[in-house]
């Protein structure tokens, strides 16, 4: 019960003196006659923000579409860019492990060379001693059958 129907209980029924017959006053219409306006200007709006929902959403929906392609257009063309951008990423690896080729190939060519130079002079005396055994080996080996 509101505070407004707990009062009207104490409200004057009429004037005093003579009694006058009448209907009883509904309540229940006269808040319903004051209310349907206010409720009815409540209806259009509440049609006016479903309204405006429905072309947010709609909004929505098309900017998400399109970040959606835009997204698919943007790896797109980072897959088609990423085969270029990896060369170039290691283009300076390559080249530092090519200088370092080059280096351990050119250390190794001079390695070599001095083996050989090595080899060159060391061969004559080698060959030497390596004729100077097998003639004595000839030789012993012929000297013990004659003997």
């Amino acid at each position: 019960m509101s505070l407004r129907d707990f009062l009207e209980r104490f409200r004057p029924a009429g004037t005093p003196g003579a009694s006058v017959t009448g209907v009883p006053a509904d309540r229940t219409a006269e808040r319903a006659a004051e209310l349907e306006p206010a409720l009815a200007q409540l209806t259009d709006v509440q049609r006016e923000a479903a309204r405006i929902r429905a072309a947010a959403d709609a909004a929505a929906e098309a900017v998400r579409q399109e970040a959606a392609r835009e997204a698919a257009r943007i790896v797109a063309a980072a897959q088609e860019r990423a085969p270029e951008i990896r060369r170039q990423a290691a283009e300076p690896v390559l080249r530092e492990v090519r200088r370092e080729a080059d280096a351990l190939r050119a250390a190794g060519d001079r390695a070599a060379a001095a083996v050989r130079e090595r080899a060159g002079r060391r061969m004559p005396e080698l060959v030497d001693r390596t004729v100077a055994d097998a003639l004595r080996l000839a030789g012993g080996q012929g000297g013990g059958q004659a003997s």
